[in-house]
């Protein structure tokens, strides 16, 4: 299946920069780089040492297009497991594309997309999560999506999963070998033990089945939906969070007819906030179609952010209970969700205003977004509902959907086995239970794969990687 092409493509963002870099890969990488390389020493670059760096010129025929770094890294070890050159041109994008252009006139062949990892996968540098994990650091835009995503290229996961696999593959083979053997009725499989690496291994996939919770809010960022009635200033606190004038806003109620969201890092884990349109009723066709999307993003929220104008309410004040009414709606509707509710404009609150507020409602935090007080504290109640303990403990998170359907349908196997073995069925029952746990495991690290499942995962990656 590995392809004897040597591929080239840029392996630095396209466009002008200060240094561009051209990677080459393939048997051979060597020859060809040598047909357009002259060193500035005049030595030959397939006769020099792995892991080794040139200074010369690349040239066709008399004409020279640039001053270079040429890498050399020969197989096995490189990335793709196959011989490497990488070319470090200048960034002109004209540049580039001329040294890519003859690169292709002389045999090499434009890579597709991750077919460099794809390669290193191929060649056992890589097994299939530590490919995906490739393409995840690549996309990780704060510290914990760039943390889990380490630990997972380092073989973290994939080594936890070799583990369980590896011991449950030694019991398969002892099932099986009783199988052979099924006339003298003797059993290899002590049935102790191997009840206890059931238990064991329900015990771990449980475990990484729930990290997929946090890991998969951790590496897309944590939705968080900013909703209350028109003119209590949630577009205002979405611009004091950003720090930034990001939403419109204005004395107007309804300014806000359609989802506005941004993204912001708080102590190293993304946030999405989503600023919505107020919740009121309106015969506005365009308002309502906003309010409709303030409920869809309430859905797909984790966290709900209600706020409420602080200054418009008092003790006797008929739109306090309204607002307590509101509120029990939203804790019924979501009752799995954070809620944390906001009084906002509290500048403009009397000492005695506060405490009527606060004993009405005992959960209120108050701030004022105009004034940008409390806005730090909002983000550090922010981040008091995300469970870093894991990432703090370096234990293994799941964050890929493929991996937590992969662990699913493992346990729901395990589950029969140790059913099986509880109810004294059959060997060979159990065996075909085991065997299908173990395909999973497989699935997961690259043990047991297809052209069409690779295909969907490099087909994710950039070009040039």
């Amino acid at each position: 299946m590995i392809s004897q092409e040597t591929i080239v493509a840029l392996a630095s963002p396209s466009g002008a920069g200060a240094i561009a870099v051209i990677r080459i890969s393939g048997v051979a990488a060597l020859t060809i780089a040598e047909q357009v390389f002259q060193s500035v020493s005049g030595k030959s670059i397939t006769k020099q040492k792995t892991h080794t760096i040139h200074l010369g010129h690349i040239v066709e025929n008399s004409k020279v297009y640039d001053q270079v770094l040429l890498s050399i890294f020969k197989n096995p070890h490189s990335y793709t497991g196959e011989d490497i050159v990488e070319i470090s041109c200048h960034g002109s994008s004209y540049i580039q594309q001329q040294i890519i252009q003859l690169l292709l006139r002389k045999g090499c062949r434009m890579a597709q997309a991750g077919e460099f990892t794809l390669r290193a996968f191929l060649n056992g540098k890589l097994d299939l999560s530590q490919a995906e994990a490739v393409a995840d650091l690549i996309a990780s835009d704060n510290e914990a999506s760039h943390q889990i995503a380490m630990q997972q290229m380092r073989g973290g996961f994939s080594n936890e999963i070799a583990r369980l696999r590896e011991e449950l593959l030694n019991f398969a083979s002892l099932i099986e070998l009783e199988l052979d053997f099924a006339e003298e009725d003797v059993e290899f499989a002590d049935r102790t033990q191997f009840k206890e690496l059931l238990n064991r291994i329900e015990f771990v996939l449980k475990r990484l089945i729930d990290s997929f919770a946090v890991g998969n809010v951790l590496k897309n960022g944590i939705p968080v939906a900013i909703v209350g009635e028109p003119n209590v200033g949630k577009s205002t606190l979405l611009n004091a969070l950003l720090n930034e004038e990001r939403a419109i806003v204005s004395e107007i109620a309804g300014t806000t007819r359609d989802t506005i969201e941004d993204e912001l890092v708080i102590n190293g884990i993304g946030f999405r906030f989503i600023d919505t349109a107020g919740i009121r009723d309106t015969e506005d066709v365009v308002e309502s179609i906003g309010i409709k999307k303030t409920f869809e993003k309430i859905e797909q929220a984790q966290v709900i952010v209600y706020l409420i104008d602080s200054s418009q309410l008092t003790l006797d004040n008929k739109n306090l209970k309204e607002v307590q009414v509101e509120l029990e709606k939203i804790k019924n509707q979501f009752p799995l969700k954070a809620l944390l509710v906001i009084g906002n404009k509290s500048d403009k609150l009397t000492k005695e205003g506060v405490i009527n507020l606060t004993t009405q409602i005992p959960e209120i935090e108050l701030l004022s977004a105009k004034e940008k007080q409390g806005i730090d504290d909002l983000k550090n109640k922010l981040f008091s509902f995300v469970n870093t303990g894991a990432l703090r403990n370096n234990e293994t998170i799941v964050t890929n959907t493929r991996h937590y359907d992969s662990l699913l349908k493992a346990l729901e196997e395990i589950q029969k086995v140790t059913f099986g073995l509880n109810n004294g069925l059959p060997s060979d029952l159990m065996a075909i239970d085991i065997k299908q746990a173990l395909y999973y495991f497989g699935e997961i690290t690259g043990e047991v794969t297809n052209d069409e499942l690779l295909g969907n995962i490099f087909a994710n990656f950039c070009i040039g990687k």
